[in-house]
């Protein structure tokens, strides 16, 4: 029960924290559509289970031991984010209100957005690892890890869900939508941000 509660509530935590996915799903939500965001967060959950993954068959474990390991995946994230981020400044001013729809995403460039922004974020890699190595007992039965990982990237998926209704919602879209290019340019100087911080930040404790 103790294992269980430190699960719940480290997770709880760390998904509500602002950061790259919360960044990428709202831009999404308000500049494009509820669906785009809805598929955005819905990547970002899967995301997850690609570091629940590698946790569980033990590369996790490879990544904390070994920096240039580690220092090579926090480089690959944090330039995703950044060539995210140059590409949302280099959106061109937009007309009128009906020109939100002129640059449609498809479901699977919304899917893979979120899935890329979580799975390449080392954030998350420092997260699933230290949660799994520390939360959790040596004899916690595999079955049970794997159902916390798929409760971690649940979680991940409802609450990026929620973001994605709350900033689709008819009135708020409306109003800001008029401002969409500056938008575009606040969240990829804050993606811009994000990477920078990733690139620099230190490895695993």
């Amino acid at each position: 029960m103790t294992e269980l509660l430190a699960v719940i509530t480290i997770t709880l935590l760390a998904v509500i924290s602002p950061g790259p996915d919360f960044a990428m799903v709202t831009r999404n939500s308000l500049i494009l559509s509820r669906r785009a965001g809805v598929l955005t967060a819905v990547g970002v959950g899967l995301g997850v289970l690609v570091h629940v993954g590698y946790t569980l068959i033990g590369v996790g474990l490879l990544i904390k031991q070994s920096p240039w390991l580690f220092s090579t995946v926090k480089l690959a994230g944090a330039a995703y984010l950044i060539w995210l981020g140059v590409k949302m400044l280099r959106t061109a001013p937009g007309g009128p209100l009906a020109d939100a729809a002129m640059a449609p995403l498809s479901d699977m460039a919304a899917l893979r957005t979120g899935f890329l922004t979580n799975a390449l974020n080392p954030k998350t890699t420092v997260f699933i690892i230290s949660l799994f190595m520390q939360a959790m007992r040596p004899d916690t039965p595999l079955a049970m890890q794997i159902g916390y990982g798929a409760f971690i990237s649940g979680v991940h998926m409802v609450w990026f869900s929620l973001v994605a209704l709350c900033f689709s919602s008819g009135a708020v879209r409306a109003r800001l939508l008029a401002m969409r290019h500056w938008i575009d340019r606040f969240f990829g100087i804050l993606l811009i941000g994000f990477g920078v911080l990733l690139a620099v930040m230190g490895g695993i404790r």
